[in-house]
């Protein structure tokens, strides 16, 4: 397949301009975060020389730190789940929900699921995507495959997941596409048509359509979700992304004070407005006035400094260094048609390419939000909670099953629970499967031999209970290998 061609300085040019538009973004919209109504902000409010700190790009630093030690092909929920713990103090909103439920021992998506009804559809996860795309630049559907596994965390699957896969999408294709409607239909192209993000995107472009004021098109964004589900969410604050994009027309600094004179989470509307347009323009096209009172330092609120001090990049110019240096193996690692090379930038393979398929993302968003995947080497396992994990004495909890054979060979299963005393699996359930690889096992289907395998489903029986959280270890073993998969249960004592 023809690849996409970057050059490796324009390359990196866009990734410095867009780590600086994140921090010109954040130092403006700053000092008015949480404010609702329409503000008359005109240009910077702090001093000169001073970039506020914010954790729209401190959390990145995080998940680079994570992709340079472990290989952005291990990166996983559960492992960014692990690094949060280590290295992001905050319990602000809903990173202190998923901490609580991590620390309870709650896997992601479930973690960003539980007890986080309303925090999940807020801003906390697309204001972090520029990492995904500038690791996957020209390639969308790669940036939001490792934006899920962020995402998932703290948000599960919700709005502001799917603002996350949007916003990811739209900064990948930044750096091979410079239509501002095209970019959009490729975040678009990664959500569900009903999610109240794409609706809140779809009223912006609506509105600049039909000749409205940016005024007025704020007020229908805010009218479509803020009466549902409150300030501060994802959806609407989307949509002043896009409204400051559309009405910016392509100016940069009109652009980012419209963003944030529509109020609310400014610091992270501005932010990542920003980064947008620093990635189409790169950094040398930046305008000075926006970037001068800045310089290039990097401020931080949101990690713990004190841990692998020595790690952290204090410098604008160091972080789109470490970044750079991460793409070329990203890349090859996800086998996407994208390389970077030291000729000149050739975007012809694009002709080809369909970077709005919704194939991959609609895997993605379909993913259940209390189910939890594990990779055992010789399968996928995912177990399924289908609701809270709350467990009331003598009232049976039901679960699936799936397993997703990518050994080689066909596999017998054997599926074993170590569950607490007083809580037992109701008789009949199966306890061994055998299962083809599952290539060859969807093949086989496609040409009408089998029929699609339904999960695996087993009824817990909890006859007692003792304690408030309630622990067991599911175990799925393949005959004939060594790996054993295992998933942590984790239940909470819920009142009868």
């Amino acid at each position: 397949m023809k690849k996409i061609m970057l050059n490796r300085g324009e390359y990196a040019d866009r990734v410095y301009g867009c780590w600086i538009g994140k921090n010109i973004g954040g130092t403006l919209g700053g000092p008015f975060e949480g404010r609702r109504e329409i503000l008359d902000v005109s240009g910077y409010t702090t001093p000169a020389g001073e970039p506020l700190p914010n954790d729209d790009l401190d959390l990145q630093l995080v998940w680079l730190k994570a992709v340079i030690e472990r290989g952005v092909q291990n990166i996983t929920a559960q492992l960014l789940g692990e690094y949060w713990i280590d290295y992001i103090p905050p319990p602000w909103g809903e990173y202190g929900v998923a901490k609580m439920n991590l620390r309870s021992g709650l896997l992601p998506p479930v973690s960003g699921t539980y007890a986080n009804d309303i925090l999940k559809n807020s801003n906390g996860a697309w204001i972090r995507s520029e990492i995904w795309a500038c690791l996957f630049p020209g390639a969308p559907d790669a940036a939001i495959r490792l934006a899920y596994e962020d995402a998932s965390v703290d948000h599960g699957v919700s709005e502001g997941m799917y603002a996350e896969l949007f916003t990811a999408a739209v900064e990948s294709a930044a750096f091979v596409i410079g239509g501002v409607r095209e970019l959009i239909r490729v975040g678009l192209s990664k959500i569900p048509a009903e999610s109240l993000v794409a609706r809140a995107v779809r009223i912006a472009e609506e509105s600049y359509d039909g000749g409205l004021s940016w005024q007025e098109a704020r007020a229908r964004v805010v009218n479509d979700s803020v009466p549902a589900i409150g300030w501060f969410q994802a959806p609407a604050n989307v949509g002043f992304v896009i409204i400051g994009w559309l009405y910016g027309e392509g100016d940069f600094g009109k652009s980012l004070l419209i963003a944030t004179n529509c109020g609310d989470d400014t610091d992270c509307t501005a932010a990542t407005l920003g980064a947008i347009l620093g990635i189409m323009r790169g950094a040398k096209r930046l305008p000075a006035e926006w970037t001068a009172p800045l310089g290039d330092r990097i401020a931080t609120i949101a990690i713990d400094r004190g841990k692998a001090k020595a790690f952290w990049p204090t410098t604008l110019a160091a972080l789109t260094e470490m970044t750079v240096r991460q793409a070329a193996p990203a890349l090859v690692a996800f086998n996407v048609p994208v390389e970077l090379h030291e000729g000149k930038t050739d975007l012809s393979a694009l002709s080809g390419m369909d970077l709005c398929s919704a194939s991959a993302a609609a895997e993605i968003c379909a993913r259940p939000p209390y189910a939890v995947r594990i990779d055992a080497v010789h399968s996928i396992v995912t177990l399924d909670y289908q609701r809270a994990p709350e467990l009331k004495t003598g009232e049976p909890f039901t679960v699936r099953l799936y397993i997703r054979s990518v050994a080689m060979d066909y596999c017998r299963y054997e599926i074993i629970w170590h569950l607490p005393p007083g809580i037992r699996v109701a008789e009949g359930a199966e306890t061994c499967i055998s299962l083809l690889r599952h290539d060859i096992e969807k093949n086989l289907m496609n040409r009408g031999a089998g029929k699609v395998r339904e999960p695996l489903t087993f009824t817990l029986i909890p006859e007692s209970l003792e304690g408030g959280t309630i622990r067991g270890i599911l175990e799925v073993r393949a005959a004939g290998r060594p790996n054993v998969g295992f998933i942590p249960l984790v239940f909470f004592h819920g009142a009868n």
